[in-house]
């Protein structure tokens, strides 16, 4: 065993104290040639040395890696190369992705050379960079701390001969074989971007690549759902490990907290931790996996967790500060009614993970809380027009108000009004702005829904940077990262709401296609299932809708009434129909299933369907 003597301490800057890692110093005049080989002689080197018996501090147990090693490019040369004014040379990627960075040069010894990306200083906080001392002739060298950034900055010597300037691009070993396009390249363009900031977010975690680099559950709860219209199977491996994390490390008290693991932070964020525990943390896991054993291994921690939460004598949440009172960035956050809202989300799934496990005296008790919780708040917090606590001072909040529709506490009359108001103020921020237009898609205001998105998203969706932001603005709230997992709201919305396509019944085993024309008349849509992917085309200008999957599968296709507006004619499959017997269509592969005033509904046992209305 032997301390490689060419690595050591950098200079300052260091990285920021929430990363594990350091900046590499590698002094090439002190590098031992050839120690990788077999044949290399070592016998001078000392006994490595038992410090302890398994599973002793401070790895305790070691856990099998859930999922694949990291997709690696290998070293691949860079788009294009510049030397800007200060004689930096600057490659540039083709977007903002990790890599490790290399160079070929010859040289003297002794030449510093530093590394580091655009990114350097990326959310307000120094990550890492590399230095590398140059020995004498020709040499090779890649710095294994893995960065990210639009390009890679080579600051080098002027009497150095650069033979060649690459990088490796590492990331999470998935297929991204999600997509989502229709007409407006607004809306096509936010969803690629989404689709990048998800990717630079995966790694061993659920995690920003530059600041922190650590598994915040709020953000984790947005990112998953991303996964979920993105990824091959290997991407929901690293949603279960995020759920495996985060209950694994549960305080004796009950408290849950995050980011986890983590040595140097321990602190409960109430508010996202309700997020994670509820209906679209856990849960949401198990409605596009089918997974019920990690349902069964996160219920008791998640049933003790909520435990902690009591309700006061007029049946309202009682707040709880935990270690860091944070409910979202920006202004007018009216916790109380946030409170309220993530508190009843949670219930609700404990309440499904209860009858999924047959626990029913838990899942009952959940829905009289829920019940007991919507009456309160409607009671105390609703204001004729809006929710809010009397004794918030703000203006009305966005997110409160939003959050009450998705838990259930509004209805059909007093969403008017919250539509109303949600169309025309904003104030959350990324994070919280998902929640919100998911308001609008699950009230089935789409078009209202896609407007407020382009609305919020227009500055970061027309800007060069191919990622998308922790705040509105580049430097903003929380420190201004420009790639935040949490903006990526939209990827998710717009192929489960707008293309239409979600699980009915748990893992994919049955699902539905509705695709919305509202705005867009051409949607092109493919979504990773529980086996194979579904694309889906909609043209409403022709009245075509074509589903196709790599296998067999059991879905319920929607198709507008709309459509059959002064139609005679329906060609399925190939086959031609009057309309008068379309509802009359009964085989094995697809059949009239039922019909309501927006669609017509067919129940499809196959692996492609083509219907045309004429």
């Amino acid at each position: 065993m032997k301390v490689h003597p060419a690595y050591g301490e950098s200079s300052l800057p260091h990285p920021n104290y929430r990363l594990p890692e350091a900046n590499v110093h590698f002094d090439a005049r002190k590098d031992i040639e050839g120690w990788q080989s077999l044949d290399y002689e070592d016998q001078l080197w000392g006994y490595a040395t038992a410090c302890g018996e398994y599973p002793c501090l401070p790895w305790n147990k070691v856990h099998l890696r859930p999922f694949p090693n990291w997709k690696d490019s290998g070293i691949i040369r860079y788009d294009s190369l510049k030397t800007d004014e200060a004689g930096k040379i600057v490659g540039f990627l083709p977007k903002n992705i990790s890599i490790t960075p290399y160079l070929k040069i010859k040289a003297d010894a002794g030449k510093l050379i530093d590394i580091r990306t655009d990114n350097y200083k990326g959310g307000s906080e120094y990550n890492v960079r590399a230095e590398y001392i140059t020995k004498e002739g020709v040499q090779s060298f890649e710095a294994f701390n893995y960065m990210n950034g639009h390009s890679v900055v080579y600051s080098i010597p002027q009497e150095v001969e650069v033979i060649e300037l690459g990088y490796r691009e590492t990331r999470f070993n998935t297929e991204l074989e999600g997509s989502f396009v229709c007409e407006d390249e607004f809306y096509n363009r936010l969803w690629c971007k989404a689709l990048n900031t998800m990717n630079l977010n995966m790694r061993d975690a659920i995690q920003d690549p530059d600041r922190e680099r650590s598994q915040w559950w709020g953000d984790a709860v947005i990112v998953s759902g991303e996964i979920f219209y993105a990824c091959d199977l290997n991407g929901k491996l690293l949603v279960k490990k995020a759920i495996k994390n985060l209950v694994d490390w549960q305080k004796d008290d009950g408290v849950l907290y995050s980011p986890v693991p983590a040595g140097s932070w321990d602190k409960e964020l109430p508010v996202q931790m309700l997020a994670s525990v509820g209906k679209y943390g856990i849960w949401n896991y198990y409605v596009y996996t089918g997974d019920s054993a990690t349902i069964k291994e996160a219920y008791p921690a998640v049933r003790k967790y909520l435990s902690l939460w009591k309700l006061d004598e007029r049946n309202l949440v009682k707040h709880r500060t935990g270690g860091w009172d944070w409910s979202d960035w920006g202004q007018d956050i009216d916790v109380c009614v946030l409170d309220n809202a993530w508190y009843s989300l949670a219930l609700e799934g404990l309440a499904n993970m209860a009858t999924l496990l047959g626990d029913q005296l838990i899942a009952e008790d959940c829905l009289f809380k829920m019940k007991k919780v919507r009456e309160a708040v409607n009671k105390y917090y609703w204001n004729g027009r809006l929710y809010r606590n009397p004794f918030y001072n703000g203006r009305t909040d966005d997110r409160a108000n939003a959050l009450a529709v998705l838990a259930g506490f509004a209805t059909e009359n007093q969403w008017k009004t919250i539509q109303e108001y949600l169309s025309n103020y904003q104030a959350a921020s990324p994070y919280m702005e998902k929640y919100i237009l998911e308001a609008f898609f699950c009230k089935g205001d789409i078009k209202g829904g896609l407007q407020r998105m382009k609305n919020r998203y227009q500055y970061m969706v027309n800007h060069r940077l191919t990622t998308l932001w922790e705040d509105w603005n580049i430097g903003g709230a929380g420190g201004g990262s420009i790639n935040h997992g949490w903006a990526g709201g939209p990827l998710s919305l717009l192929s489960q709401y707008v293309a239409g396509i979600a699980p009915l019944t748990a893992g994919w085993k049955t699902f539905m296609i509705r695709p919305s024309d509202v705005l867009f008349k051409k949607i092109k849509c493919s979504v990773p299932l529980g086996q194979g992917v579904v694309v889906l085309n909609m043209d409403a200008y022709q009245r075509k809708i074509n589903v196709d999957c790599d296998v067999n599968q059991n879905f319920i296709l929607a198709v507008p009434r709309t459509w059959f507006k002064g139609a005679s004619l329906c060609i399925l499959n190939g086959k031609e129909y009057d309309i008068q017997e379309l509802k009359g269509i009964q085989n094995k592969k697809i059949s009239f299933d039922s019909e309501d005033t927006q669609s017509f509904y067919f129940k499809i046992v196959d692996q492609s369907v083509q219907i045309h209305i004429i």
